[in-house]
């Protein structure tokens, strides 16, 4: 009988980067006292395109991580990468956080600060503009207005001139309504 490989997952390669973008200490008022515990705020992605955020709370700084890392997985999202920027500018918020993201010429660079750093490194886009415009300095709602803000992006999509919609010209909406009446 053969046995099934239980540690498939071991082996298996590690595809995506995590970095760890916030770690609080967060307490909790029982009537024994106070109960402490940490809050880890990861962002994973693979730098082609997928990226996502994970929080997790734990006794231990090392649990919190590990189950936020597994939350950051889980909730991946897909962000349309055009030559290494975004198709459009898109704008997000999210609690107190608003920000604006721009397209940028290839060389330009990351102009980004924090959070929003982090998550367009993580999602493999490497020219890109980003305006923090609230004044919130919450790196958790700052993320969160990012992934917002990605998951708002459309695709670019060529457009040839066979595909563009033809115009009619006047003789043939006049043959239209004929044939209708």
């Amino acid at each position: 009988m053969l046995r099934k490989n239980r540690n498939f997952k071991r082996n298996e390669k590690k595809e995506f980067d995590s970095r760890l973008l916030d770690l609080a200490r967060v307490t909790r008022v029982t009537a024994g006292g106070k109960r402490l515990s940490f809050r880890a705020v990861i962002v994973s992605g693979n730098k082609k395109g997928k990226i996502g955020v994970g929080v997790a709370k734990g006794r231990d700084v090392a649990i919190a991580i590990e189950k936020a890392t597994r939350a950051a997985q889980k909730n991946m999202i897909e962000v349309p990468v055009l030559q290494e920027t975004i198709p459009h500018q898109v704008d997000a918020k999210y609690s107190s956080a608003y920000l604006i993201l721009r397209p940028q010429a290839k060389g330009r660079g990351l102009v980004a600060g924090g959070a929003v750093r982090t998550i367009c490194e993580l999602a493999g886009i490497k020219n890109i503009s980003s305006k923090l415009i609230s004044k919130s300095r919450n790196k958790l709602n700052i993320a969160r207005a990012t992934i917002k803000a990605l998951l708002k992006l459309r695709p670019a999509v060529d457009k040839k001139k066979e595909d563009l919609p033809k115009k009619e010209t006047k003789e043939e909406k006049v043959q239209k309504s004929k044939d209708a009446s």
